[in-house]
């Protein structure tokens, strides 16, 4: 009786602790010297699609994203874009195909893209919000 309390403890510690991963809140990066005070979830959806070019503000904009199995990369497209990652490939094989845009660049995770958009005054990222410093600036956290 003891080993099944314990057990069914452990599981619910454990799916406890996947759901708070699951749940984390993601924060759309920009350099600090960035003009743009926020943006909405639109607005970060039609960049990392390559539907839009520039900020609203009009400077160019240039996202990054992190690699295809890093934590943050499925959390940021199911709730920004709406996509999952069968549906993105899809996605960006018609685009590229048709000449229409490129994917955004991949970096690495949530600590790269921290640094590439740190240097590089026209990136847009994403990452942990829990990561984020004062080497960037945060236009939209996205819970």
């Amino acid at each position: 009786m003891k080993m099944f309390k314990i057990g069914t403890w452990a599981c619910a510690a454990l799916l406890g602790m996947a759901v708070s991963v699951a749940q984390a809140e993601i924060a759309v990066i920009a350099h600090p010297a960035n003009p743009e005070a926020a943006l909405t979830k639109k607005q970060v959806e039609l960049i990392f699609l390559g539907k839009k070019k520039s900020f609203p503000g009009g400077g160019e904009a240039k996202p990054v994203d992190q690699n295809e199995d890093s934590p943050a990369y499925a959390e940021f497209y199911q709730k920004v874009v709406g996509k999952t990652g069968a549906k993105l490939k899809s996605y960006w094989s018609k685009m590229v195909f048709t000449g229409k845009a490129s994917p955004p660049q991949m970096v690495g995770d949530d600590g790269d893209v921290k640094t590439w958009v740190s240097k590089h005054k026209d990136a847009l990222g994403y990452i942990d919000a829990g990561q984020v410093d004062e080497s960037v600036k945060v236009l939209l956290v996205v819970p």
